[in-house]
């Protein structure tokens, strides 16, 4: 499970994020693109817009639950 605590500065601010265990996998980006991309780091991928609507908190949580090393959470703030 994501921890809070260790989620990369450049996630927007905001629930969802990405912690420090991301892989770039960039399943989370084909997922979810409108809410996630790869850092300008080019080493992990971040949360750059958080879910605004159903359709994106969807794709948001499919990632989440598909992410191979829990690397997405969110503060689960009813979304």
């Amino acid at each position: 499970m994501a921890d809070r605590t260790e989620r990369w500065a450049d996630n927007v601010p905001g629930e969802w994020y990405v912690d420090k265990t991301c892989i770039l996998c960039s399943l989370c980006s084909e997922l979810a693109p409108r809410n996630f991309k790869e850092s300008s780091d080019g080493d992990h991928d971040v949360v750059y817009k958080q879910p605004a609507n159903a359709d994106e908190i969807a794709h948001a949580h499919d990632a989440m639950k598909q992410c191979p090393v829990e690397a997405i959470g969110n503060d689960d703030r009813g979304s």
